[in-house]
């Protein structure tokens, strides 16, 4: 293991304290039901529970069993018939086993008006006791007197998928998980999304269905407040790690991570979108997807100038990618703007970074670029012949192999082809749209499932830009590093990203302490070097933060001014991204 820059501080299950009145979080079936029923009107109550597409709906009508309904109704069964909900959506999903496009559809268009007037009618004839309307789009239903939501994390939602849980209302039971992830991603959850959005500022409880065992619920005004607080101080999200066909080592013996008779290939330790918060109500923990964060505090969390520029979309993404010990990524291109948005519906596009954690072994390098001379349709022909099972793709014929070393920062705009190499540890600095990776080549090998990866050689052909050549490379993408700032308290260097994209990098180093300028945007932040950093506000606008080497933190728009300090007087290096102004 690396004894300089071994992690035992890394956090796996990092928490948030947040304030909140005691007893405003509770488990447990009989304190859950008590706290719900003193909610309940004299004469009839109608409880909504609604939940998000990927909740075991059978846990949560057992847990609430206690409260003895008077009438049940379920929402699911209110929806069109799976069939015809498949048939619907089928243009949006489209035939390709990894894109779709990002559905237009409302949950509330898969609900037909006749049978919720039949349901209405039924509520309103009960005149008294509990009436409880559960599952997704329950709120649809009726209004509620009592609303209870009922939530999962994307990951845990994923790892469902992998065990054999079918998507939310589809005939299609027994599809790969890469389609069923395809449907939620450009689907379900989308539908989800927006009905959670309106439901987040009145919801009366919240309750995390994440874990099978354990269901924490929290008052909806302790939980909202949860939000507003974390939105004022730096937090991190929980991260998860899942293998890869490509992946290496060097995050198992770093991380601590338990054995999983293979390798790690990812690491999602800051993604919004994908990842939790998990939030400590006074010893009580509840994990709660890190988007409701973005849904209820855009602005302070993302800074008013990027709220107008994104909406309620967190546009920075950092993740690792580790090859360490391991394999080639696959070779790939990510599509430019107007292709993403004219095929997509997607706003923007994916433009990232690979900033190098480590390197070793025998000539690590990535590659990035098309080699100067190289004729495109000499290339796509080898690309197709070697998809069709011909010789292998010499990648090294046409493409830059760039050799990398540790804090090394190579940036690559959409349309540039590239991918890690063997032996390398990359943190991946990118805009947030994460699944529109273009394979092009994929060195001939299997998937963890033994079947081969899909390859898109179509949309990579139309986007890859053939004059970023082996001179624009190097001038344009490899360390381009220039200094801001340089005094006795350290160095402040601007790393990139490319002119060509909306993120901006910097690189501080320090032994003592060292102030960070406030741009109007969130601020993303990993340690790339030291053991232990401290984030400190200028203002004691919240208290000291830790930050272990390799962990990625959210410091939020709102939090304000603040410093890196390295409290040992060891040297340290920080990268942050933030929106270009």
């Amino acid at each position: 293991m690396d004894t300089v820059n071994a992690s035992p501080a890394y956090r796996r299950f990092p928490t948030i304290p947040v304030t909140a009145p005691e007893g405003s979080a509770v488990s447990g079936q009989a304190a859950i039901c008590s706290r719900i029923q003193e909610a309940f009107n004299p004469g009839r109550t109608v409880l909504v529970a609604e939940a998000y597409p990927g909740v075991d709906q059978d846990a949560l009508v057992e847990l609430l069993s206690p409260l003895h309904p008077a009438l049940m109704i379920h929402s699911d069964s209110l929806a069109i018939a799976p069939e015809e909900l498949d048939d619907l959506i089928q243009r949006e999903l489209t035939q390709d086993p990894v894109f779709g496009i990002m559905t237009t559809y409302n949950l509330e268009d898969f609900f037909p008006k006749e049978n919720l007037a039949t349901v209405r009618n039924q509520i309103d004839s009960l005149p008294s006791g509990l009436v409880l309307v559960y599952g997704v789009g329950a709120s649809l239903v009726y209004p509620a007197d009592v609303l209870l939501y009922a939530d999962i994390t994307r990951w845990e939602i994923q790892l469902r998928y992998r065990k054999g849980m079918p998507n939310w209302r589809t005939a299609r039971e027994c599809l790969p998980q890469r389609e069923k992830y395809k449907r939620g991603y450009f689907a379900e959850w989308r539908w989800a999304d927006r009905v959670k959005e309106k439901l987040l500022p009145k919801l009366d409880f919240y309750l995390d269905m994440t874990s099978a065992e354990v269901f924490p619920m929290v008052l909806g005004d302790a939980y909202r407040d949860a939000l507003r607080q974390t939105a004022l101080q730096p937090f991190r999200l929980v991260p998860y790690f899942d293998p890869g066909v490509w992946g290496g080592d060097w995050m198992k013996r770093h991380f601590d991570l338990p054995e999983n008779g293979s390798n790690y290939a990812w690491s999602f330790d800051g993604v919004p979108e994908e990842n939790s918060l998990l939030l400590d109500f006074g010893g009580t923990l509840v994990q709660t997807p890190a988007l409701n964060l973005v849904l209820s505090q855009p602005k302070e969390l993302l800074g008013d100038r990027v709220h107008a520029r994104f909406g309620k979309e967190f546009p920075i993404r950092f993740d690792m990618l580790d090859t360490m010990n391991g394999q080639n990524l696959s070779l790939q291109v990510h599509p430019l703007t107007e292709y993403i948005q004219q095929k997509f519906h997607m706003h923007y596009t994916q433009d990232e970074s690979y900033y190098i954690l480590d390197a070793q072994g025998d000539s690590p390098c990535v590659f990035l670029g098309i080699k100067t001379g190289t004729k495109p349709e000499e290339m796509l022909h080898d690309l197709d012949l070697a998809q069709q099972g011909g010789a292998p793709f010499p990648a090294e014929r046409y493409v830059n192999q760039i050799p990398v070393k540790k804090h090394d920062h190579l940036l690559i705009p959409g349309g540039t082809v590239h991918c890690s190499g063997a032996n390398t540890m990359v943190l991946e600095i990118s805009a947030t749209p994460y699944i529109f990776t273009f394979k092009l080549w994929d060195w001939g090998r299997l998937d963890l499932d033994g079947k081969p990866r899909p390859v898109h050689l179509e949309h990579g052909a139309a986007n890859i830009q053939w004059d970023r050549n082996t001179q624009w490379v190097q001038e344009n993408l490899v360390n381009a590093v220039t200094i801001v700032h340089q005094d006795a308290r350290g160095t402040v260097e601007r790393t990139g990203l490319h002119n060509r994209e909306f993120l901006d990098t910097f690189r501080f180093t320090t032994c003592s302490g060292i102030p960070v300028k406030r741009n109007g945007s969130v601020h993303m932040l990993n340690l790339v070097e030291g053991r232990k950093a401290l984030l400190v506000s200028t203002r004691d606008a919240f208290p000291p933060f830790p930050l272990y080497y390799a962990e990625t933190c959210i410091l939020p728009e709102a939090a304000g001014e603040y410093q890196i300090l390295s409290p040992d007087g060891e040297e340290i290096k920080v990268i942050l991204a933030s929106v270009r102004g």
